[in-house]
């Protein structure tokens, strides 16, 4: 899961300092003069106090646990088959040779059918957190859009512990703000 959260920091702040256009669809001077509005939204803060990474990172958390205990589940069921043939193996157990042949390549296949289920439920977990992910970023990318029709910034930056923003006045921090409004306007049962 840390991960994930890695990787949602980075994805999702990346995505959300987009570039503003003006009406012509030229892009908006860096510099526009000494009433350039700048904030900036601590992540680390947002993502911390914003109801629906919490509840969006409680179900994945509850998914991993799931996939593990049914892996759990399974490997211990082969291991006491594999013990079992062990045991049968070494005490003559079996009818024949062919017959401890086929129990074993039956037991190598259910080892490769629990590999290819960890492959399987893993990537699927991850898929989940990538979907999530954008889901997020465009939680919050929608959000600021209505949030700065109202407020006017020029700009509106991402802080986290591995960005660039050495140094920035307090003043300038909208963090409170934009998890009010985004806990404000979330809604459970549709997960925005």
């Amino acid at each position: 899961m840390n991960a994930f959260v890695a990787f949602a920091f980075t994805f999702l702040f990346t995505q959300c300092n987009q570039k503003t256009e003006s009406a012509s669809g030229n892009v908006a001077p860096a510099v526009a003069g000494t009433n350039m509005k700048i904030a900036y939204v601590e992540v680390d803060s947002l993502l911390t106090k914003y109801r629906y990474w919490n509840d969006l990172n409680e179900e994945m958390i509850k998914k991993e646990e799931n996939i593990r205990t049914t892996l759990n589940e399974k490997a211990k069921e082969l291991d006491g088959e594999m013990r079992e043939f062990q045991r049968k193996l070494e005490n003559n157990g079996f009818v024949s040779r062919e017959r401890a042949e086929q129990e074993n390549a039956r037991l190598l296949q259910k080892q490769r059918d629990l590999q290819q289920l960890q492959e399987k439920l893993y990537a699927d977990l991850q898929a989940e957190n990538q979907k999530n992910s954008l889901q997020l970023r465009d939680s919050i990318n929608s959000f600021l859009k209505v949030y700065n029709q109202t407020k006017g910034y020029s700009l509106i930056i991402s802080n986290t512990q591995l960005d660039n923003l050495l140094f920035a006045d307090k003043s300038l921090d909208i963090t409170q703000e934009i998890v009010d409004g985004l806990n404000a306007r979330y809604n459970p049962g549709t997960k925005k």
